[in-house]
């Protein structure tokens, strides 16, 4: 098990751009590991734009189940939380 610390980005986690660059980066790390943690401790907002750039496609590469087989979220703020949702939900509706 790893560690990914999304705090290390930034605080303000807000583009597509900054998303696409984290997701380059943990893309690696879950097919490395059996299991990584997303710490969103000290991250006080993460975008829908950034949670869809690097969290939600993510599932181009694999399935919701594996993603959730292979990392689990900790440290995420209710504000987070519900834009992180929302980024899955809406890639789930529209089948990645």
């Amino acid at each position: 098990m790893i560690t990914f610390r999304f705090r290390e980005v930034g605080e303000n986690l807000g583009t597509r751009q900054l998303g696409l660059r984290v997701r380059t980066q943990l893309l690696p790390l879950i097919e490395e590991h059996d299991k990584v943690v997303l710490d969103f401790d000290g991250v006080n907002v993460v975008s829908n734009s950034f949670a869809d750039e690097c969290l939600a496609k993510l599932l181009f590469t694999m399935s919701f189940d594996e993603l959730k087989r292979r990392t689990t979220f900790v440290g995420v703020n209710d504000f987070a939380r519900k834009n992180i949702a929302i980024a899955f939900r809406r890639r789930l509706a529209a089948n990645v």
